[in-house]
């Protein structure tokens, strides 16, 4: 057998493991259980809430920035 069958061999074998293994880990995730399900909705809606809450602090914070780059540019012109 020379080197490059060889390699052939390794990769034709790490295709099939990792098709084997996508397969398991979906059909894992299916059959999850009612409550992890649920504990997953809860957290989905808790990055949901964060992310709102952050969308809010960011424009806060660019209000700010801008107010005071407005204010800065007055003292400017005086």
């Amino acid at each position: 057998m020379n080197p490059f069958e060889m390699v052939a061999i390794i990769v034709v074998a790490v295709m099939i493991a990792s098709v084997l293994r996508s397969r398991y880990q979906s059909r894992h995730s299916i059959k999850a259980d009612p409550a992890e399900r649920a504990e997953t909705l809860r957290l989905r809606e808790e990055v949901a809430a964060l992310k709102e809450r952050l969308q809010v602090i960011e424009r806060i914070t660019v209000e700010k920035e801008n107010s005071l780059a407005k204010e800065i540019e007055s003292l400017r012109d005086r």
